[in-house]
């Protein structure tokens, strides 16, 4: 009987905890495509730019 328990809370945790990841991931997701929507392209060049020289990839 105490097993049975512990599996329902154990399912329903596991649950929880994947709901809260979707939620975070989709609000990462559509934070990014609101930010990169509206930068200007400029500001988008300059970023890529930078992070291409800090991976030492040629972009020259």
């Amino acid at each position: 009987m105490t097993t049975a328990t512990l599996q329902t809370q154990a399912t329903t945790t596991r649950s929880a905890e994947g709901a809260r990841a979707l939620l975070v991931a989709a609000f990462l997701g559509l934070g990014l495509v609101f930010v990169a929507g509206f930068a200007p392209a400029s500001v988008l060049h300059n970023a890529a730019h930078d992070f291409r020289h800090a991976q030492n990839f040629p972009c020259h």
